[in-house]
């Protein structure tokens, strides 16, 4: 089994990449947010143990951004952040499970293995399934939006909403962080934007059977239209 550790205590890595190579797993290491994405796609893990405490990066930023890359690989973060808050965040990010440090070596080896079984019972490895929904598929290889089977053309703004929506279906994410994926480092850009990015994909993607739901005061959807 393969395991990247985005963390960036080193005391932690090392305890971690040494307990995981005792038990047969190899483990790959980084250290920042900044970098944690190329690494990810580079290696294609089985899982991602990731803290949301980073340099350059933040970890919630991390995660949202690989699951608007399609990235689906299973995510388990490992955080100080032990709030009810803090924890919905993540998970509503796209993280498949969290534990709070400190934590028991045995229960995170135990919950990494039944993620990488449920992933495995899924159909995928690796983060290289295609997120699909309602005739919608997302190819994380290719970055395309299919519909029915048909490249769906759209502007890189539209199309840049839809991965991030598509990555994670019936999950509210947050405007603020839809923001950041559309808008990437235009902070002269009003933040009501993204109000018409998410309009514009509204009509394109009517008859789909697919909708875009706006959530007053969170953010935005994708469900399946009634």
């Amino acid at each position: 089994m393969k395991l990247l550790l985005i963390e960036d205590n080193v005391a932690m890595q090392t305890t971690l990449q040494r307990s995981f190579g005792r038990r047969g797993m190899q483990v790959t290491l980084c250290g920042d947010g900044v970098r944690a994405l190329d690494r990810w796609q580079a290696t294609r893990p089985d899982v991602v143990l990731l803290d949301l405490s980073l340099p350059g990066v933040d970890g919630l930023d991390v995660l949202a951004h690989a699951r608007a890359a399609g990235l689906q690989t299973p995510v388990l973060v490992l955080t100080a952040r032990g709030t009810v808050g803090d924890r919905i965040l993540g998970l509503n990010a796209g993280a498949d499970d969290y534990l709070p440090k400190p934590f028991d070596l045995d229960e995170l080896e135990a919950r990494v293995r039944a993620l990488a079984r449920r992933a495995h019972a899924d159909g995928g490895a690796g983060g290289e399934r295609a997120a699909e929904f309602c005739g919608l598929r997302h190819d994380g290889a290719s970055g395309a939006v299919y519909l029915r089977g048909e490249p769906l053309p759209l502007p890189p703004r539209e199309l840049a909403l839809l991965r991030a929506l598509l990555a994670q279906p019936g999950r509210a994410v947050a405007r603020e962080r839809l923001f950041e994926l559309v808008f990437p480092e235009q902070a002269q850009v009003q933040a009501e934007a993204i109000e018409v990015v998410a309009y514009r994909l509204r009509r394109k993607i009517a008859g789909s059977g697919a909708q875009v739901v706006t959530l007053r005061g969170l953010g935005y959807l994708l469900r399946a239209a009634a």
